[in-house]
């Protein structure tokens, strides 16, 4: 073993501490009576974890989209909005939001109680969401905007993070998959919910758009402090789980991925560089930032429909059928991902979707075809996603903190298109350049995500080989307990 390779492997590699032994605790139990344990204490995360994520990202996107919706309520009207402002707008949010996931995945992947820290921010973009209510300029909505975007940079990565604590990795993909359908219920309802909300527009003086943000954030500040109480942080802190359980769970975990978790002893500046310099991190990467370009549609969603000339109430309605379909389908794709343990077919299969709604967009603007192209796009390219970001999950080595710290850099990287891509939709109502950027984004996530194929099954074949695989493959303790990269 080369110098190299011996101060990479010095923090997580061959040590017995880190060997998977089974607990006291359960070794005198049967494995069917090891199965029911985990069984019962997997059903009480679902419950206590899922929903209230589920919950907290469907308030994070009508809080990030609602802007669309205020912008058919006629909030470009009362503010004096060209076009460009709007579109400056919707692409300031980003900023801060890309900015600080990599920041603020690194503290959650080090801090006690991670869940805490999540309510916290949601509880701030709520009041920041509501004190866009107040705006009276483009200067102040622009300003609002790009708070919004701060402090909601903590949650999505975070979230993905948290779940990938509690569930191994052949559960990844449809528990990421189920709590992400929280986003596809606020698309779907946002726009029902706003046109109940723009019901008030004149009450105490105040405009429907303003009642929209004033509401919405009110909401989810309360939300917020309420899942607090309810949200576990780690594993080993879950105060309603028993001891035999949190045995469970800790070595199930562990079990999975051939190691005991080495964050402790890893500084949190170490896992940022070792997630830099995996190649791992960057493949998954450019398949999400592509899924992601294609994905930018949904910041116009109301407005490209609102090409097919309905009034503001019918296109708000409308808008709601193609993410209730989407939803459905996140949870079908997932729960196929996990049965059949396979991530690259469940990315490339949907993305086809996509790609097949992007080439009827640009084709035609009737009525029909063109809103049948709008109910393919959000299925394919947030199916693609939630898999994407599971196969981090099951296939990225090393200590938690790295693992955190990668979720972010993807979902850094991959929020970048909603800031450059806000001025493609310029061409009402066929949208051309747009519709023809998100068309070959999806082609090449579908490519990406059949090369990250090949390169984890060479990998496999390589260990199978017993071939070393280097400074970013599993460490001796994983390749003895027979790891293998899910395909």
């Amino acid at each position: 073993m080369d110098d190299k390779e011996s101060i990479y492997k010095e923090p997580f590699a061959v040590a017995d501490h880190l060997a998977v032994n089974l607990p006291d605790s359960l070794a005198s139990l049967s494995e069917e009576e090891r199965e029911e344990i985990a069984k019962r204490a997997t059903r009480k995360v679902d419950i206590m974890l899922i929903p209230a994520l589920t919950l907290l990202y469907l308030l994070n996107f009508l809080d990030r989209q609602n802007l669309s919706s205020a912008f058919v309520a006629g909030i470009a009207q009362d503010l004096g909005l060209s076009t460009q402002q709007y579109g400056t707008c919707v692409a300031v949010l980003f900023a801060g939001y890309v900015a600080l996931q990599i920041p603020s995945n690194m503290i959650v992947g080090k801090i006690k109680y991670p869940a805490y820290y999540l309510c916290f921010n949601a509880s701030l973009w709520g009041i920041v969401s509501a004190s866009t209510g107040a705006v009276t300029s483009y200067t102040g909505l622009a300003v609002c905007r790009t708070m919004l975007g701060v402090v909601e940079a903590a949650f999505f990565p975070g979230a993905v993070f948290l779940v990938s604590l509690f569930y191994p990795r052949r559960q990844m993909a449809l528990r990421t998959a189920a709590f992400y359908t929280g986003s596809q219920i606020g698309n779907a309802f946002g726009g029902l919910f706003a046109i109940g909300i723009l019901k008030l527009d004149g009450k105490h003086g105040l405009a429907g758009w303003r009642w929209l943000f004033i509401v919405e954030g009110a909401m989810t500040f309360g939300v917020a402090i309420m899942c607090a109480f309810v949200m576990p942080n780690r594993p080993q802190t879950v105060r309603w789980l028993t001891p035999i359980e949190k045995d469970m769970l800790l070595w199930r975990l562990e079990s999975d991925r051939g190691t005991k978790d080495e964050n402790d002893e890893v500084p949190v500046l170490q896992a940022l560089k070792m997630a830099l310099l995996d190649p791992k991190t960057w493949l998954l990467n450019l398949t999400l930032q592509f899924a992601f370009i294609a994905a930018t549609v949904t910041n116009f969603f109301p407005i490209v429909v609102q090409g097919l000339g309905f009034k503001r109430t019918t296109t708000l309605a409308i808008t709601a059928p193609p993410y209730i379909l989407c939803a459905i389908g996140l949870l079908i794709n997932g729960f196929s991902s996990d049965r059949t343990r396979n991530r690259s077919y469940h990315i490339a299969i949907p993305m086809c979707f996509t790609l097949l709604g992007n080439i009827i967009g640009v084709a035609t603007t009737k009525t029909a075809p063109r809103y049948f192209a709008m109910c393919l796009l959000p299925f394919g390219f947030y199916a693609a996603s939630t898999i994407i970001l599971s196969w981090v999950g099951a296939n990225m080595t090393g200590p938690s903190a790295k693992r955190a710290i990668v979720y972010a850099i993807l979902n850094a990287f991959a929020q970048t298109p909603n800031i450059w891509s806000s001025y493609l939709y310029f061409s009402p109502p066929r949208f051309v350049p747009a519709f023809i950027v998100n068309l070959v984004a999806s082609a090449l996530c579908i490519g990406m995500a059949l090369v990250t194929r090949w390169y984890f099954k060479r990998e496999n074949r390589k260990m199978d080989e017993g071939r070393n695989l280097g400074r970013h493959g599993p460490s001796e303790v994983q390749l003895a307990a027979k790891f293998r990269y899910q395909l």
